[in-house]
């Protein structure tokens, strides 16, 4: 690590109330060019600490930026990983007030839920599949602290992978039904669609996503638990949304999910 414990405390403080305010900011390798990895990620520990302190619970994790479109429309070429706290749940079919947010996409995606933890090093597809109780379509709203939504890769990781609102739904059903890697997803917006693909479009696999992130926490010591909700990561590039906006998911052989901006 190269930031100490008090600069760390401060930009985790800095991009919590970014997000608490809706307002930009630039990003923080501007500042500290020599952060690493290490830094990105204590700096979003220290931003779960800042949630869970005010009351917030942890209701699920995220993978992201996992698709080749994604990498190629924010010019990386590594997965981040990140998680979702309770205030970000908007009901199937709900609301999601744009007031609160600064420049919000959305993506669609794979939803897993697990009935048995998972632990790296060594974790894989099989091994995913095994512990997954269920899959469902989900929605991430996803809202970057940066201004133009213009980051690197430790930047958003500091950020939490710019994670914001997410929405699933549908019909959930094991995994072990399903071919997830041709599983066929369309995106619509007001009614027109916007986005097509296939569950392939990340990592191969859907479960290749869930398998680098319990690789991910092995590292550090931890794991999936059971029954935990993961976004494995958006299936396309990211689709703009604006006051007025109506989203829905469609996905081969589980249903849908959607939610309104207001």
């Amino acid at each position: 690590m190269k930031l100490d414990p008090t600069t760390i405390a401060a930009l985790a403080n800095r991009l919590e109330r970014c997000q608490i305010e809706a307002r930009d900011t630039t990003k923080i390798t501007d500042d500290h060019p020599e952060m690493d990895w290490d830094d990105a990620y204590a700096i979003q520990d220290e931003i779960l600490r800042l949630k869970l302190a005010r009351g917030l619970r942890v209701a699920g994790l995220k993978a992201g930026l996992t698709s080749f479109a994604k990498m190629k429309q924010m010019g990386v070429d590594t997965p981040v990983f990140g998680f979702m706290t309770d205030d970000y749940a908007v009901p199937d079919g709900g609301e999601c007030r744009i007031a609160e947010l600064i420049h919000p996409k959305v993506e669609p995606e794979i939803a897993f839920v697990t009935k048995t933890a998972l632990r790296g090093p060594g974790c894989h597809i099989g091994a995913v599949l095994a512990a997954t109780d269920f899959v469902l379509p989900g929605i991430e709203v996803i809202d970057s602290r940066y201004r133009d939504f213009k980051f690197d890769l430790k930047s958003v990781i500091a950020d939490n992978t710019s994670a914001s609102r997410f929405v699933v739904g549908g019909r959930a059903r094991p995994a072990s039904e399903l071919d997830l890697r041709t599983i066929g997803i369309v995106l619509e917006k007001n009614g027109e669609p916007v986005a097509f693909g296939a569950g392939a479009a990340v990592l191969g696999h859907p479960a290749a996503a869930i398998a680098a992130l319990a690789n991910h926490l092995g590292r550090r010591g931890q794991e999936i638990p059971a029954g935990t909700l993961i976004l494995s990561g958006g299936i396309t590039e990211a689709v703009a949304v604006k006051a007025g906006d109506s989203v829905t998911l469609k996905v081969q052989g589980l249903g849908s999910t959607g939610l309104r901006f207001v």
